[in-house]
């Protein structure tokens, strides 16, 4: 039977549960243990999907076609373990799923309440698929006190009881502020949120202190005693020089240590931590440093591009290089000599992707100036879509090349995918239809012509990458997108599908219909941001 780790948060919001959920994750695979983390979010949309990045940051799609919370991002990341359907869970699927049932009179005439119906519908959701692993990692979003949270305490609370205190310990994050006048860290906000998750029937076993100073051995002594936890499950957490050092931080503090005391578990000999450390290392100690331009439409918050950032970090650790991301608002490139000032500086250029028209020229003129100022450039989804109108623009002569996301146009070099086969089989949209939960969600295989660039990068012919896209390139003007020197080196394994375009008389020019940054991690970078920060390198010596 597994083990369940229940994280709850306190005081205020972004205090960094996710990354100690995966921090703590990764040092209990290091001990050998099997693990997975789940993710309780209280909103009431059904997914991220349809939400601003502005208000959610970027949407994460898993294997399996979840439009899931970032942080399960993270969990990928930090554990290597792909995350499912099943590992993220929010109050819109839960009561769309429980009033689904109610119409269909599944409940035989009862009255369908929060308790024992939502908590019931929640507590099966954390036991789900939970077969052969030792610790579950549960996630609770939000802040103890919010109204929203309320069923999934409960749930947590009720499932301690279902599944023996010896199987269940409760981790709380807190903030523990600095006050600098008073030249004091304050535990009083500590004891008010541990008083309010107690209310709630919730003991914490262990607190995780988020605090910019170090917590001195008398505060430490304070807060297990107002809060009622031994004195060594009080865990400082400052802030780190990497998100990537976070574990080893933790390890020092004894986070894993005492998670296992307080199951009774004697921790034994001590994790093995290497990859970390070299991880690290190579983040401390770069024996480089390139600057990578990301010309977006979502600039303003880096969390909207999480994934991409990490996996430019991630392509640095292979290349031993620092990557310095210089996030470039598209809009401004549609005055010719802004985009010029910011581009010449940029070791490479990366046109991420996106929805809607805003900033657009702004992104097709960047992919121009890659093209003939010789700048290596990575365009993911909407870039590569913009790298091929750019191409049929100003190279195949078709001046009024455009997408239909954009509006009508007469020559639509990007348009709206009608069907496509998934593993569920045939797949149909319309225009007018739902927006959430339809697009061409998760992974699909990808044939690469054996002479590619692509190829070479990947080192086989055949991949498996992850979308999140309702429009694709239009097969219709390979010819002319060919003829002007723009490849079309990856296709659907029906050939009806663009997957990869790229320049082979360029330096490094590739566009990718998928998300690749989805399945990068530090200790296993992905092959394409690899290669990309490698081609950086190599401009970074010619300017």
């Amino acid at each position: 039977m597994a083990r369940y780790i229940f994280i709850t948060g306190g005081v205020v919001s972004s205090l960094g549960k996710g990354l100690m959920a995966a921090s703590l994750a990764a040092l209990l695979q290091a001990r050998g243990y099997r693990v997975r983390i789940r993710k309780f979010d209280p909103y009431l949309n059904v997914d991220p999907g349809t939400m601003s990045p502005y208000q959610h940051g970027e949407v994460y799609v898993t294997d399996d076609g979840a439009e899931t919370d970032l942080d399960l991002g993270h969990y990928e990341r930090f554990t290597g373990v792909p995350s499912r359907k099943s590992d993220n869970i929010t109050s819109g699927r839960i009561y769309q799923s429980i009033i689904s049932k109610e119409r269909r009179g599944d409940f035989l005439g009862a009255t369908v309440q929060v308790i024992p119906h939502v908590t019931d519908a929640i507590k099966q959701f954390a036991q789900a698929e939970t077969e052969d692993l030792d610790f579950v990692l549960c996630e609770i979003g939000g802040t103890v006190g919010d109204i929203e949270s309320l069923p999934f305490i409960e749930a947590i609370r009720q499932l301690r009881n279902d599944i023996g205190r010896e199987n269940s310990v409760f981790v709380h994050v807190t903030l523990v502020p600095y006050i600098a006048a008073a030249g004091e860290l304050k535990t009083k906000p500590t004891q008010h949120s541990v008083r309010e998750l107690t209310s709630l029937g919730i003991q914490p076993d262990l607190l995780v202190c988020r605090c910019e100073q170090p917590l001195p051995d008398g505060e430490r002594a304070k807060i297990a005693l107002f809060c009622n936890v031994p004195k060594s499950a009080v865990i400082p957490a400052l802030d780190a020089r990497s998100i990537y050092a976070v574990p080893l931080q933790y390890h020092a503090e004894g986070l894993d240590t005492e998670v296992l005391r307080a199951f009774g578990i004697q921790p034994g000999r001590a994790p093995d931590l290497s990859r970390w450390s070299e991880i690290v290392d190579r983040l401390d100690n770069p024996e480089g440093e390139v600057t990578v331009g990301v010309v977006g439409k979502y600039v303003g918050l880096p969390d909207a591009y999480k994934s991409l950032h990490e996996a430019l970090v991630h392509g640095g650790i292979a290349n031993k290089v620092r990557v310095r991301v210089k996030w470039l608002d598209a809009e401004m490139f549609e005055d010719d000599e802004a985009l010029v000032d910011q581009l010449e500086p940029m070791h490479a250029i990366l046109v991420p992707g996106g929805f809607g028209e805003r900033g657009s020229e702004g992104k097709i003129a960047s992919v121009r100036f890659a093209r003939e100022r010789n700048v290596p450039f990575l365009g993911i989804c909407l870039g590569m879509q913009l790298a091929c109108v750019e191409g049929a623009r100003n190279v195949a002569g078709i001046a009024n090349a455009s997408t239909t996301e954009f509006g009508s146009t007469g020559e639509p070099v990007v348009g709206l995918i009608g069907e496509w086969m998934s593993a569920e089989g045939l797949q149909q949209r319309a225009a007018g239809g739902d927006l959430g939960g339809t697009m061409r969600l998760g992974a699909y295989p990808a044939a690469l012509a054996g002479n590619s660039v692509a190829a070479s990068i990947y080192g086989d012919t055949h991949i498996s990458e992850r979308h999140r896209h309702r429009y694709e390139v239009n097969t219709n003007y390979r010819e002319a997108l060919e003829s002007g020197g723009l490849v079309f080196s990856g296709l659907s394994p029906d050939g009806q599908l663009p997957e990869i375009v790229e320049r082979p008389d360029h330096p490094w020019f590739v566009g990718v219909q998928f998300h690749p940054e989805l399945k990068s991690k530090p200790f296993d970078p992905h092959p394409l941001f690899r290669s990309f920060v490698e081609a950086a390198v190599r401009q970074s010596r010619l300017v």
